[in-house]
């Protein structure tokens, strides 16, 4: 994977998750909420890792 397809990757992840978390704003059920945070902080913590890994550094923040 080249390093402009991996950046578009990146970048359509924490689009994503910028989503899932408006979608968790709108969300009137309580636990439906939660798990759109939930999903969000996921694949945001994800495409953070992904990046840092990518950039040389490689220990994961986990």
């Amino acid at each position: 994977m080249g390093a402009g397809e991996t950046h578009e990757r990146l970048e359509q992840m924490r689009e994503k998750a910028r989503e899932l978390a408006e979608a968790a704003e709108r969300a009137d059920d309580p636990k439906e909420r939660q798990r759109l945070q939930e999903k969000s902080r996921r694949l945001r913590s994800r495409s953070e890792q992904e990046s840092a890994m990518r950039s040389g550094d490689i220990y994961p923040s986990e």
